[in-house]
């Protein structure tokens, strides 16, 4: 009866934090310079599939269809991929202190931008340089780790700091030459984290690899479960817990190496937001893992809100998590009682 009562409870909590994501994706529209009734956008966006009376002029549906809404979307996706992204590295590091940053994804994804821009490169260029640079510098991370056979995840994570300090070496590098009038600025803003430029393409493309990534975490969650219990209990289950590895650090990788190439770096949501859904839905991956999803998409859809509307210019989204995430970090791990 306890059981039953504690699941319908956990439930209620996962359904209750779906509909905040809703409601605050829909009241985001209302954020800006510009502002847009609810019902008005609403009806700008059913009307793309359900033929209606035009009771809106032609500039709120640019700021409803090419403006707000990319950048909602955007917010959503990147939000929940980094969250997602860090419930799996800590559940399988069985470590709550790691991020999705933490064997350099982030770095070699600075990396890859840092040396499109500084090229002269476009923007799609921008986001294909630091999705491929994130991804070979896990590789490197993944090949210098598994080369040290004694205490593995150590020399993962150890081989993950000396690939960060590289990456994060040559883009002072590369600041340090690039041009203080134009390639400097545009470069020290993209690290600093925005969705301010996002278009309904860039998300449409930036869906594939999210999906890609996302997928194979959520249908494997219940074995992460078994995976915490060690690995003398995982094998003896039938779990093979080095391919289980393998398998989610590469996928946590694509999300994180996409998140970063549309929206710059945007740091702790991936560490915030999984200790977050472990209080309120509990330590199960079944449960967790798609709460941190939810909870990361609201999370980033509330701070881009504020990125618009404190100031007169907007704010670098990577400025507001920290501001808000670190005393918030501090605060859970100051008062965790297990």
């Amino acid at each position: 009866m306890v059981r039953r009562r504690s699941k319908y409870l956990t439930r209620l909590k996962f359904f209750g934090i779906a509909l905040v994501l809703i409601v605050l994706f829909l009241c985001s529209f209302n954020f800006g310079r510009f502002e847009i009734p609810i019902d008005k956008v609403l009806k700008i966006i059913l009307s793309r599939a359900i033929p209606m009376a035009k009771t809106w002029d032609t500039s709120q549906e640019t700021v409803v269809l090419f403006i707000r809404l990319p950048r909602l979307i955007a917010a959503v996706l990147v939000g929940g991929a980094l969250a997602l992204a860090g419930a799996a590295y800590q559940a399988v590091f069985k470590n709550p202190l790691v991020s999705p940053d933490i064997l350099g994804a982030s770095s070699g994804a600075s990396l890859g931008a840092a040396i499109a821009i500084f090229s002269g490169f476009g923007s799609v260029w921008v986001q294909i340089l630091a999705f491929v640079c994130s991804l070979v510098a896990i590789f490197l991370t993944y090949n210098i780790g598994g080369r040290i056979k004694k205490e593995p995840t150590l020399a993962l994570i150890l081989a993950g700091i000396f690939i960060s300090s590289l990456c994060n070496a040559v883009v002072s590098m590369i600041k340090f030459m690039a041009d203080p009038n134009d390639k400097l600025p545009t470069l020290t803003y993209w690290l600093m984290g925005s969705l301010g430029s996002i278009e309904i393409s860039q998300v449409v493309w930036i869906m594939i690899p999210m999906l890609i990534g996302a997928v194979p975490l959520l249908l494997l969650r219940w074995r992460l479960n078994v995976m915490s219990m060690g690995e003398d209990e995982s094998k003896a289950l039938g779990i093979e817990t080095k391919r289980l590895r393998i398998i989610v650090i590469l996928n946590s990788t694509i999300l994180t190496a996409a998140s970063i190439s549309i929206g710059g770096l945007i740091g702790w949501v991936g560490l915030v937001i999984p200790h977050l859904a472990r209080r309120l839905v509990g330590p199960n991956n079944k449960v967790m893992l798609p709460a941190s999803v939810l909870m990361g998409g609201a999370f980033l859809l509330l701070v881009d809100n504020f990125a618009r509307t404190l100031t007169a210019k907007e704010v670098p989204l990577g400025v507001l998590t920290a501001i808000v995430g670190a005393p918030f970090f501090i605060t859970l791990m100051m008062y965790n009682k297990e």
